[in-house]
């Protein structure tokens, strides 16, 4: 056991969870954020035509796929806690670049960009992130 495992009282057995349940786990996620990326775009699309619906896509999408690059490097396994530790703040680094670059190049090429739609779709996407890691227990992932 390392210093920083005693100082914690925590075991690497306590912070990994199996690779199976992991992937159900960022799995779900991911299909909450797709999920709350069409709703925004639905309602952009039909309240503010095309290019807002476009707009919305994108900002949920580049969450998204920040998201699933994220998951990939918090899913690789340790024995270690603070290399578990490390691994996520990692991934939460790795899914913000991702984030900022997409939207840099939307940005750039998609001219007719509605900003406020982009928000939105960036914006539910984020936030359902967050929720449907809060909201997953085991009973959830054996449906």
């Amino acid at each position: 056991m390392t210093d920083e495992q005693k100082s914690t009282g925590l075991k690497a057995a306590d912070l990994k969870v199996s690779n199976l349940d992991s992937n159900k786990v960022f799995s779900k996620m991911l299909q909450w954020q797709l999920g709350a990326t069409a709703v925004v775009m639905v309602i952009a699309l039909v309240v503010s035509g095309l290019h807002a619906g476009v707009s919305a896509l994108a900002g949920g999408l580049s969450v998204t796929i920040g998201a699933y690059f994220a998951s990939k490097i918090a899913q690789r396994n340790s024995k270690e806690a603070a290399t578990v530790l490390v691994n996520l703040l990692k991934a939460e680094a790795v899914k913000i670049v991702i984030i900022v670059v997409l939207l840099f190049i939307i940005f750039k090429v998609y001219k007719q960009l509605v900003p406020f739609a982009l928000i939105a779709g960036l914006a539910g996407a984020a936030l359902f992130s967050g929720a449907a890691m809060s909201k997953l227990d085991k009973t959830e992932l054996e449906i």
